[in-house]
């Protein structure tokens, strides 16, 4: 996995409200299509996005237990929700609610992604940050390669806790 070295700079960039992000990536996430709108607002030109993984956005704010229970999701062949902070090439950063859905093969293999990512709703940040803070302080006392699994497991229980599963708990912020 690419570690992305850009500093963060703590400078909020946003989608516009009629404004998409449109990505496709391999099985891996190496990036075969970028829309202009994802080359503008991350800084990336289509030739340093064409072939890179798409976690070069990984902005250290997100915790791992969100991106395993993507990959989970994901490459099961299901549909992803969720609220991803990105960061940019200059180091700013900006969220998006990104719907992923598998790309399948005429045999019903998956063969890709395909990403959509528009605007968080008024709102959405602002309450699921602290549960993303308190999954990073999670992950950084967990340590190691059981980090993602003890976040996601503290997400899980704080969904049932409010008798939501995870798309209601994420469809619910994005209403």
């Amino acid at each position: 996995m690419t570690t992305n070295r850009v500093t963060p700079t703590n400078r909020a960039m946003e989608l516009q409200p009629d404004e998409f992000i449109v990505s496709k990536t391999d099985t891996q996430g190496r990036i075969t299509y970028a829309n202009r709108v994802f080359m503008r607002l991350s800084g990336y030109t289509e030739a340093e996005l064409l072939g890179a993984n798409h976690n070069i956005l990984r902005h250290p704010d997100m915790p791992k237990g969100v991106y395993k229970l993507f990959w989970d999701t994901i490459s099961q062949g299901g549909e992803f929700f969720g609220f991803v902070k990105n960061l940019c090439k200059t180091g700013d950063h900006y969220w998006v609610f990104a719907t992923v859905t598998p790309d399948f093969d005429a045999r019903g293999r998956i063969e890709g992604y395909f990403s959509v990512r528009r605007r968080p709703a008024a709102g959405a940040v602002e309450r699921i940050t602290p549960l993303y803070e308190h999954m990073l302080d999670i992950e950084r006392r967990t340590g190691g390669a059981g980090a993602a699994a003890a976040s996601l497991t503290y997400l899980q229980e704080q969904l049932r806790e409010e008798h939501a599963g995870y798309e209601p708990f994420v469809f619910g912020l994005q209403a």
